[in-house]
């Protein structure tokens, strides 16, 4: 029989909110059509489905596509005077949802609720002829929030209301493979407000912490803290300014998304090299470190596999931990706001986030702002 003390630890041991990853993430945007389209050209993702006013949804269209276990969502109102219209105006084209993987909507929502989260969807159960699918969800930093998805019961395209989606135009992949985390920026003081949420309401654990130290260059910096779930299967970084000579990027986002927000997804790849190769030729766009980033490179990070001459001619960073190194590069925004940007992330073994590398990023994206009047 277990002692009283063994029990005790089985109970605070329990996964209360699992999660079995990140099922997709929908954006709000200005024309869904075209952001599908540069999705599917600039990055390689696939049509995989659709729901508008030919599938019985009147008020707003969303175009699915698909790259791997990535799933992107881009929905637009097709009227104004709505939540959706008022999103886009606000924020301009960002991160409405990250939508997450259960296998129950309902626990996930009542575990989370009762622990504090203002719910966002009461759980429902959506159906139609391929099964049923049931969601959950609560409200985040800003107007984000986290959908929970439960569709072990169905079998469709992607969800009801949705219908597959076809086209003659299917760009091949970039390698892209699944979310391997997605950064939030909040507002001053508000970093561990957000923290104390994903320990509290989700179970989840402070992995890494990062203050303005580790953070920061000669004009700005920003204090970040890496939040996990139980298995490691879903990663939110949290990052909030930090008093510097001039304004940093965390305060950019802020000023410019009018709030709160999602400030980058990083994408997983199993070949960097080969990724941003073929994503620079579709026209992606990403910073540049200073050549000499990369002259006492093996110094710094060791032995690697790579070519460090292909690293240094895409502008790729790489970083040892404990556990191995990765490799890392990041695309300037993606939007005409400084806001949303893309992390293409290569792990061999490092379960870390670049730390070695903050100050040559830190710079290249101050160079950004220097260049657009904001820094």
């Amino acid at each position: 029989m277990p002692t009283l003390a063994a029990s005790a630890q089985h109970q605070t041991s329990v996964d209360f909110l699992p999660l079995e990853g990140t099922d997709h993430i929908e954006f709000y945007v200005g024309n869904a059509k075209q952001a599908a389209h540069y999705y599917q050209a600039a990055f390689g993702f696939q049509p995989l489905a659709y729901a508008g006013p030919e599938t019985g949804i009147k008020d707003r269209t969303s175009y699915a596509v698909r790259q791997h276990k990535l799933t992107l969502v881009f929905t637009t109102a097709l009227r104004t005077g709505n939540s959706i219209a008022e999103h886009v105006y606000l924020h301009g084209d960002g991160v409405k949802s990250i939508s997450l993987r259960v296998n129950d909507a309902a626990s996930a929502w009542e575990e989370t609720t009762k622990r504090g989260a203002i719910s966002y969807i009461d759980p429902q159960k959506l159906e139609d002829e391929h099964g049923e699918i049931m969601i959950s969800g609560i409200r985040l930093y800003g107007e984000t929030v986290h959908q929970f998805i439960e569709r072990k019961n169905y079998r469709g395209a992607f969800m009801p209301g949705f219908r597959k989606w076809e086209t003659v135009y299917n760009p091949s992949s970039t390698g892209l493979l699944y979310v391997d985390h997605c950064v939030a920026n909040v507002g001053w003081g508000q970093m561990e407000r957000w923290v104390d949420f994903y320990g509290q309401v989700m179970g989840f654990k402070n992995i890494l912490s990062f203050d303005d130290k580790d953070i920061s260059t000669e004009y700005s910096a920003l204090m970040s803290k890496v939040m996990s779930n139980g298995n490691g299967y879903v990663k939110f970084p949290i990052n909030e300014p930090a008093e510097g000579k001039k304004k940093s990027q965390v305060e950019e986002y802020l000023d410019f998304y009018n709030g709160e927000g999602v400030q980058h997804i990083a994408m997983a790849t199993n070949n960097i090299v080969e990724t941003v190769t073929a994503l620079q030729g579709r026209g992606v766009e990403f910073l540049k470190v200073p050549t000499a980033y990369y002259h006492d490179l093996k110094e710094r990070v060791g032995a690697i596999d790579e070519e460090i001459g292909a690293l240094k001619d895409l502008g790729i960073l790489v970083d040892r931990d404990d556990e191995g190194y990765l490799l890392q590069i990041f695309t300037k925004p993606v939007e005409d706001r400084p806001t949303l940007f893309f992390e293409i992330i290569q792990r061999k073994g490092a379960k870390s986030f670049g730390k070695g590398n903050f100050k040559a990023l830190f710079e290249a994206i101050e160079r950004e702002q220097a260049a657009r009047g904001n820094l």
